[in-house]
């Protein structure tokens, strides 16, 4: 729960840099000259420490001057490459991986280098600059690129109990909805309206059923020694019928045979006594 929390509030670093980004775009031509000229000194002067060079200050000056253009394209480059990262990650974090994070999360960067130089064509003592997004769009992937590299290595070492009891969760859950549903399915068949009514109706029939009667002294005896109803019963009473409707049918073509056989006699008896007159 704490984590669905702090979701959202992973896009807070992206908004922080742009609106830094954006506040660096709105300084005029000179004041930005001046702090890049700044941390150019600033680096140069680190270096002559570092590196025991023993530079004289109008040295260090004359390489911050030369070195100025340098810096301010890195920090372009760096800007943007803060940048992505501060929007990649939390795309990662909701799921979005592989080609379709580096699309998503680079053209939105991309589009806003392009925005903001756009921005700066209407600051006083600068102007737009193509190479200054192709530079901004470098530093953009390579964040992307950082993002997937320590998300796909959290993955496999440090978070990779997680995603198993996740996945684990995530069967038990398929597994529970696909029993769900087959049984609301196989309940469908029967409604719980209609199971309602058939046992109801079955209830009513048991109740005046004449089997579930006290029988009469008269029946009592037909009622104790009768067999309950099998389809075997059936048969042999199904079979007792048909046996007896065709005995019968053989006996009334019998005594069909024999009036015919007395009618022809008598007839015949009839002419006889006609042709002798």
């Amino acid at each position: 729960m704490f984590i669905k929390l702090l979701k959202p509030l992973s896009f807070i670093p992206a908004l922080l840099l742009m609106y830094i980004i954006f506040s660096f775009s709105s300084q005029d031509g000179n004041t930005s000259a001046d702090l890049s000229y700044e941390v150019s000194y600033t680096l140069v002067e680190a270096g002559n420490v570092i590196l025991d060079a023993d530079l004289q200050p109008t040295e260090i000056a004359s390489l911050a001057t030369r070195f100025n253009g340098v810096v301010r394209k890195l920090a372009h480059m760096t800007e943007y490459f803060a940048l992505a990262i501060a929007v990649s990650f939390p795309l990662y974090v909701y799921g979005l991986r592989g080609i379709p994070l580096m699309l998503v999360a680079g053209l939105f960067c991309v589009a806003f280098a392009a925005s903001d130089e756009y921005h700066q064509s209407f600051v006083e003592g600068r102007g737009p600059g193509v190479r200054d997004v192709l530079i901004d769009s470098f530093g953009v992937f390579w964040g992307i690129i950082l993002v997937r590299i320590i998300g796909w290595t959290g993955r496999k070492t440090i978070f990779r109990p997680f995603g198993k009891k996740k996945r684990e969760k995530e069967k038990q859950e398929t597994a529970a909805a696909e029993e769900s549903t087959y049984y609301n399915a196989a309940s469908s068949i029967y409604p719980p309206r209609a199971q309602n009514r058939q046992a109801q109706v079955y209830q009513n029939g048991r109740q005046n059923s004449p089997y579930q009667q006290q029988p009469s002294s008269q029946n009592s005896w037909m009622y104790q020694n009768a067999q309950p109803y099998s389809g075997q019963n059936m048969h042999h009473e199904v079979s007792q019928t048909a046996s007896s409707s065709k005995k019968r049918r053989q006996n009334n073509a019998e005594s069909l045979s024999e009036d015919m056989s007395l009618k022809k006699l008598i007839h015949d008896l009839t002419d006889k006594d006609t042709n002798e007159v």
